[in-house]
């Protein structure tokens, strides 16, 4: 008995789903897409952003033609020809570039001098990203990146830049349904009517009516074939997880990222001048000039530094907005979805089956007034640090409800490490400072002279050591619950992973020779995913080698003696 035919997801054009079209002899089975649609090209608005684009990196040759034909009109000329020739490169690109999905890949083709196709398997898709530059704001068109997993650099994947916001947002779904589904056939969990084979239709372990098992099923109501359909992601209503509320913008200034964007941008564009002034025709003994100028006009240099510390706050809250401004994270059809940003509108789509884990970090602003950023730790993500921001600066408390629902928690407390850690971390932290006052004070009582503020200046940061050393030791730890294990480690920059069993691929135990005199080693957990490796630092030699039992007792058991 068959019930009523499934309706059609409405997030896919009419021509590219199940059922319309010509068959698809291939993997996608009968009633899959079509194997060829026709092939597109981008918007005719990229003509007017690839022209703006190119033009910082045309803007010296530029200036430098006005400068040596003195701003003669023959000068003024071959300017001129220069951006129309820009414009008309930009229109051959867009001419000669088209994209297709063919059966079950993307093709991208350009064909300027010699044709070349980039073949994107969209089974292998784990994200889309679509961002909305400014100019791009303006004209209605988007940005459309691919990742792969092939690695992290963006030029290996596949990047559409110029569609239409309506073309992004029908290219992601038509692109994400492509490969969730796929990967849901090659699983055997494929539901009914999306082209697939029909569970109502076939037997235990996706064996047809009256036949045998396909190959690489899982049996049904296995332990095997309800993780891969939770991992393959059926369909699922959306579900948001977060809505940054516009208040939290004041938290803008508790991340040292954005506190110090100013400070960055100055010193950014002392060096251009310093380095471009050649190049424009300015001296730089002017630019000395103006430098000794300012340094001889001492209130007016420290009434500019102070002006610029008090406007840090409100420079960090403007950085936060422009990045994080009506962040929102939601789960939808397996895929965690990040959208962000004021001027450039970015949305990140994470592939929940390869989610592992997650990366909670503390700066130490942060720290003191109970705030926290998040990242997901995804095997084969390129870019993680943009990708795989789960969360901006929210409260501390937020941060792990989302994060613990969103990917999952741990549940229990970490394990403090022995007191020679503590006599390690302190070490680290003032004996180097103390070499340093050392050295600063056999110079002082050699030449006297200004090898006096240096001394100081080393005894007060060895001083400030103590602290540090003690609060490094408070914040190590590692824990491990049954399912997921955690490390944490830091102070100026606290960061505590929580990743999953079945990502642990390797273990790396290490002792340096003062661990060894100590009785500690570092253990790192070798993970296929994120940074590839989460260490807790300065274990006792029994503690780091029971950790490792714990986790994977198999592993160990042939290189541990027992009594």
């Amino acid at each position: 008995m068959t019930g009523p035919p499934p309706l059609p997801d409405p997030g896919l054009p009419e021509a590219w789903l199940p059922g319309h079209g010509p068959a698809d002899p291939g993997p996608s089975g009968p009633g899959g897409p079509p194997p060829v649609t026709r092939a597109l090209r981008l918007s005719p608005k990229v003509l007017l952003t690839d022209p703006i684009r190119m033009l910082p990196s045309l803007f010296l040759p530029l200036v430098g033609v006005l400068f040596l034909g003195g701003f003669s009109p023959g000068s003024f000329a071959w300017a001129a020809l220069g951006v129309v020739g820009s414009v008309v490169y930009s229109a051959v690109r867009w001419a000669t570039f088209t994209y297709q999905v063919v059966g079950d890949r993307l093709e991208l083709t350009r064909a300027l001098v010699s044709r070349s196709v980039r073949t994107v398997p969209l089974e292998r898709i784990r994200g889309v990203d679509v961002s909305h530059p400014p100019l791009h704001r303006l004209l209605g068109i988007a940005v459309l990146r691919i990742d792969t997993g092939a690695g992290g650099d963006e030029k290996q994947e596949g990047e559409l830049d110029g569609v239409t916001e309506a073309e992004a947002e029908r290219l992601k779904a038509v692109l994400l349904w492509h490969a969730r589904a796929r990967l849901a056939r090659r699983a055997g969990t494929a539901p009914a009517g999306a082209g697939f084979p029909d569970p109502a239709e076939t037997g235990p372990g996706g064996a047809e009516a009256g036949g045998e098992a396909l190959p690489g099923f899982p049996a049904a109501g296995s332990e095997a074939s309800s993780s891969l359909r939770h991992e393959v992601g059926e369909t699922t209503p959306e579900r948001i997880f977060l809505v940054v509320p516009r208040r939290w913008l004041a938290y803008g200034p508790l991340s040292g990222a954005y506190l110090l964007t100013p400070f960055a941008l100055l010193a950014g564009a002392v060096g251009a001048a310093f380095q471009w002034g050649g190049e424009l025709g300015v001296d730089r003994r002017v630019m000395w000039s103006a430098v000794e100028w300012l340094w001889g006009h001492r209130p007016l240099l420290i009434a500019a530094v102070a002006l610029l510390v008090l406007l840090t706050p409100v420079i960090g809250v403007v950085m936060y907005a422009v990045f994080n401004w009506d962040f929102t994270l939601r789960a939808r059809d397996g895929y965690l979805i990040a959208e962000r940003g004021l001027l450039t509108r970015r949305s990140v789509s994470l592939e929940r089956r390869r989610v592992r884990g997650f990366e909670l970090v503390e700066g130490l602003v942060e720290r003191r007034t109970g705030m926290a950023r998040a990242w997901a730790i995804v095997t084969g993500l390129g870019d993680s640090q943009t990708r795989g921001q789960l969360l901006p600066v929210v409260p501390r408390a937020v941060a792990l409800d989302v994060v613990g629902e969103g990917v999952g928690p741990i549940t229990t407390a970490l394990r403090a490490h022995p007191p020679a850690a503590r006599r390690r971390r302190l070490f680290r932290a003032v004996f180097p400072w103390l070499v340093v006052a050392a050295c600063a004070l056999a110079a002082a009582l050699a030449w006297s002279g200004p090898w006096w503020g240096p001394v100081a200046a080393a005894l007060t940061l060895a001083l400030l050591g103590v602290p540090l050393g003690l609060d490094r030791y408070r914040s190590l730890g590692h824990a491990y619950d049954g399912s997921r294990l955690s490390v944490r480690s830091g102070s100026l920059r606290r960061s505590q992973a929580v990743v999953e069993r079945r990502a642990v691929v390797g273990w790396t135990l290490s002792q340096t020779w003062f661990q060894r005199r100590a009785g500690l080693l570092t253990v790192v957990a070798g993970v296929g995913a994120g940074s590839g490796g989460y260490a807790a630092l300065d274990v006792g030699e029994e503690e780091g080698v029971a950790f490792v039992s714990e986790v994977t007792p198999d592993w160990l058991a042939p290189f541990v003696v027992s009594d």
